[in-house]
């Protein structure tokens, strides 16, 4: 169920939207929905819609993409292995970073204990996976 706005709650309610460019969308449309397992909902020339969860991602059609060198979208997880186990036989790989502690599979271990992966889209975009020790409600 979609959440709307309440003048006096402003924005707690409403359910957020994520966006990311791509500069080919048919490539990104089988990147989110076949290699990530994300429900396609819906696929136009300018846009693809897709889920995560909840949040409606937008992957929008761009001319130019510079891509940012921190993550621009993630999913919190209950098995940080399992799920890099699937996006690895989906040919997806793990990023790796100098100076940062990360171990066979890629996964970073915070002080805290969360521990995270990240990966890049087709287009070079940093995505990451999470698995918090205190998951948030």
């Amino acid at each position: 169920m979609m959440g709307t706005m309440t003048g006096e709650a402003g924005l707690r309610g409403a359910d957020g939207i994520g966006f990311l460019p791509t500069t080919d969308l048919e490539r990104a449309r089988r990147f989110f929905g076949e290699a990530l397992g994300l429900a396609v909902e819906e696929a136009t020339p300018f846009a693809c819609v897709v889920r995560a969860g909840a949040t409606m991602l937008l992957v929008t059609k761009v001319e130019e993409l510079r891509p940012q060198p921190f993550t621009v979208f993630g999913w919190a997880v209950g098995d940080i292995r399992a799920a890099i186990a699937a996006l690895r036989s989906a040919g997806v790989e793990m990023l790796r970073y100098e100076g940062m502690p990360q171990d066979t599979d890629g996964v970073w271990t915070t002080p805290g204990g969360e521990e995270i992966a990240w990966f890049h889209d087709p287009d070079g975009n940093t995505l990451s996976l999470t698995r918090f020790t205190n998951p948030p409600t």
